[in-house]
């Protein structure tokens, strides 16, 4: 698809379906004891975004079910799974898995006794020997996988290491929807300092995501995107990169490269302030073990 057209289409839907500015959403730790904020959007055809707090997973209804994806935790997956009961009636066929890490897969056993659990085969391999709080996979992949139901489909892709050594993202080719969870956002730094992150891998991954055909991107934290949103992303971490690489280069310590890089054209996007000291702290981690390995100069 031509990149005109892509942009033609962002700024159609930001007109019908208008996009929470980024710096309004964050993260935040569950179980605080506050009541969760909890809602169900429509974002196109039948997929529809459901948010817990500040994480957020999508679902498709189908005339034969509903396929579901990260539950998030066991209070959340009782509440959709009862919104599905109410406003769809049907039941829930499915239920996909990003990844492993409990704060977006807990809770898998409310949906678990209709729903067949499908994840990436190292999802299995970490939810089994790390005890996560979820319903185990019964289905598991290695690359792709087509999942057809009701005549609708959603494609499973993983695009190698970057998060996790298990992360897949879901397409939803007829509405043009990807579900990218922890690896892009919109308009905000990276989550910290890359924890769990294989820096390199999730360059390249970026770069696979950005050569799929959708439109809307919706992340597992924060607004609504685009197509258009992924390189600006990329490009935030490849610039972060050469910027402290640099410094790495000329002997400076890790304080005095967060005195030296400032990352001034990112400085309108959400967490600039309070996430841009971790990333470089987690960079410079990240490219400190490359540098024993020589793998940089």
């Amino acid at each position: 698809m031509k990149i005109l057209t892509r942009f033609k289409f962002a700024f159609a839907f930001l007109i019908l379906f208008p996009v929470i500015p980024a710096i309004t959403v964050g993260y935040a730790a569950e179980g605080s004891g506050q009541e969760a904020i909890r809602e169900i959007k429509h974002i196109a055809g039948d997929v529809y975004r459901f948010r817990n707090n500040f994480h957020y997973s999508v679902f498709m209804v189908t005339p034969e079910g509903v396929i579901v994806t990260d539950p998030i935790n066991a209070e959340a997956a009782q509440w959709l799974k009862a919104q599905i009961a109410k406003r769809f009636k049907m039941p829930i066929k499915y239920l996909i898995y990003s990844h492993d890490h409990a704060d977006h897969i807990a809770g898998g056993e409310v949906f678990a006794d209709t729903a067949t659990v499908i994840s990436h085969e190292n999802a299995k391999i970490h939810i089994l020997g790390e005890d996560r709080p979820t319903a185990v996979p019964d289905i598991t992949f290695s690359d792709r996988m087509s999942l057809v139901l009701g005549g609708k489909t959603v494609e499973l892709i993983y695009l190698g290491r970057n998060h996790s050594d298990n992360m897949i993202v879901m397409h939803f080719p007829a509405e043009k929807i990807l579900f990218a969870v922890d690896i892009v956002t919109r308009n905000s730094l990276p989550y910290k300092n890359f924890p769990n992150v294989y820096i390199e891998d999730l360059i390249e991954s970026l770069k696979r995501v950005e050569a799929m055909d959708f439109e809307i991107l919706a992340p597992g934290h924060g607004p609504l995107g685009f197509w258009a949103d992924v390189a600006p992303h990329r490009r935030y971490i490849e610039q972060l990169r050469a910027q402290v690489l640099e410094h790495m280069r000329a002997g400076k310590s890790v304080d005095e490269i967060k005195r030296r890089v400032t990352m001034d054209r990112y400085k309108n996007w959400a967490y600039y302030d309070e996430w841009l000291e971790p990333n470089i702290e987690g960079m410079f981690r990240h490219l400190s073990l490359y540098r024993r390995a020589n793998i940089f100069d």
